[in-house]
């Protein structure tokens, strides 16, 4: 029930997927109702055994022509038996989630669907690595990708000039990852003002991207459409396969070719969700993690709290060679919210521990960033800051929702020029789309990021394709569409909302899975 409401999709073999790192996965449920939990679990155990007692009674002996070869062959028997209604009757096709399906309502949908069949169904029938049935001829799905990202199939690129905003050409790039940063916290981003002072400061002093969509809702996802360009899968990951990884683009390889020295900063553990295989497959020259904070500053259920994980990067980059690329991931504002600090907004409700909790990672990233601004290397740097992913709080957004999506992404430093200062940035984008951003920024070549496009282009296309859990978003200024994969029908649609947009969105999940399969 808990993993339901903070993951926002029907139990399935996906805790599994995290059964190396128990400690992190339990973290995600840590502000848990548990006594409820508690309270209910066993009130269903003693409903069950009651209505038992009731009903069957107590358990008569065998009779005695009854054996022991007999009993284990009627269990046999039975367990043949069970096919029939496993698998939903005697008709060809067995039954699946669809034939549950019933609402425009996500959560009545996933309620329908019976929780231990889901799950044997995942394990039995898991197809990650499969394209899904096609929605339309390929050829036709890659025109229609071409739109957006020729390159990804193989079309010419268009040219299109960039705009540059950088006062020197290989400026050092300090790349922060925000943990769980939703637009709707952001005062800059048409969020809650008094949230997070030191993002929208940024945002008047630096280049504010305000219609940016992660391109899918864990952290681990986030992580490869930052840094490789490329786009989520609805029901897996790629990151969960390091021979496919190896064959995706990496920024921090990128930049090494144009003599960037790179270091990667979490306080968490790498091994979660196979982070770990990612980054040392992305060429990271040192990786700093949770076994490399003290104990004492290990004070976060994850970790190390982002004050330890600032502070630590503060250091060393007063050591760092330059130019350097250094990406800092962090971690406070994750689940359970839990934050050193008094919290900055009273009241005790999930919703407000969380945007106490971003509060905190704002407040300690402008302490950072007050030192940093002291330090000889700041003015040669350019401060790329954007979300992993979305939150449903506050608002308890749907699973499928775009305000679940929206993230912030800012450039800012000292490396900016002073014309870019204040510049807001409305076209919609992808949280793939940084990567080609960044690159075009520093003059180099991002054709191997085919899933990546700049949003500081004159002409940029406007768009943004994002994944949930078994299903896909498409964004564009006539509005948003959503669709469920297990249904194979359309969850919401604006009203401006063409069909050319509904079909745009089914041709790049199409293309993106066809792409993933391959690798």
């Amino acid at each position: 029930m808990e993993l339901y409401r903070t993951w926002g999709f029907r139990l399935d073999d996906t805790p599994f997927q995290y059964l190396n790192s128990p400690k992190e996965m339990a973290a995600s449920a840590g502000s848990a109702p548990l006594l409820l939990l508690a309270g209910i679990f066993v009130a269903l155990l003693a409903s069950g055994w009651g209505l038992y007692k009731l009903v069957v009674g107590p358990l008569k002996p065998l009779p005695s022509w009854f054996g022991r070869r007999r009993a284990a062959l009627a269990s046999l028997l039975y367990v043949a038996l069970l096919v029939v209604p496993l698998r939903g009757g005697i008709q060809q096709i067995p039954v699946n989630q669809s034939d549950v399906y019933f609402s425009r309502m996500a959560f009545a949908n996933h309620a329908a669907v019976n929780a231990p069949w889901n799950l044997m169904s995942a394990l039995i029938l898991r197809k990650s690595e499969q394209p899904t049935k096609p929605f339309m001829a390929d050829r036709t799905a890659q025109q229609l990708v071409a739109a957006i990202y020729p390159l990804a199939v193989g079309a010419p690129n268009r040219p299109d000039s960039t705009v540059s905003y950088l006062a020197e050409t290989r400026p050092n790039v300090l790349f922060i990852i925000l943990e769980s940063f939703t637009s709707k916290l952001v005062g800059s981003m048409g969020g809650q003002r008094g949230v997070t002072p030191t993002l929208d400061s940024l945002a008047r002093t630096g280049i504010a991207f305000t219609n940016i969509y992660a391109a899918g809702d864990r952290s681990q996802k986030g992580l490869v459409s930052l840094l490789s360009g490329y786009p989520n899968q609805p029901t897996t990951s790629i990151i969960k396969f390091p021979r496919k990884t190896e064959k995706l683009p990496h920024l921090s390889r990128q930049l090494a070719t144009a003599g960037y020295r790179s270091r990667y900063y979490y306080g968490g553990e790498l091994a979660f969700a196979n982070m770990g295989s990612y980054l040392q497959t992305a060429g990271f020259e040192h990786i700093i993690e949770r076994s490399d904070f003290s104990l004492a500053e290990q004070n976060s259920k994850w970790g190390a709290h982002d004050g330890a994980l600032f502070a630590r990067v503060l250091t060393d980059l007063k050591q760092q060679p330059q130019p350097f690329f250094v990406t800092a991931f962090t971690l406070s504002s994750h689940e359970p919210f839990e934050v050193p600090m008094t919290p900055k907004f009273p009241g005790t409700t999930e919703s407000d521990l969380f945007r106490s909790s971003v509060y905190y990672t704002d407040y300690t990233l402008g302490r950072f960033l007050k030192e940093a601004k002291k330090q000889p290397w700041y003015a040669h740097t350019l401060l790329v800051v954007v979300a992993d992913h979305g939150h449903h709080l506050p608002g308890n957004s749907s699973n499928q929702s775009p305000n679940k999506f929206k993230i912030p992404f800012i450039l800012a430093g000292g490396a900016l020029r002073p014309e870019a200062r204040g510049k807001v940035v409305k076209t919609i984008g992808s949280q793939t789309d940084v990567a080609a951003t960044l690159l075009r920024q520093l003059n180099l070549p991002a054709s191997d990021f085919q899933w990546s496009r700049d949003l500081l282009a004159r002409n940029p296309v406007p768009f943004a394709f994002y994944c949930f859990n078994n299903g896909f978003g498409a964004v564009s200024p006539a509005g948003v569409v959503t669709f469920d994969n297990v249904s194979r029908q359309i969850d919401s649609v604006g009203v401006k909302v063409s069909d050319a947009q509904i079909q745009l969105g089914k041709a790049m999940q199409q293309v993106s899975l066809d792409d993933f399969a391959r690798k």
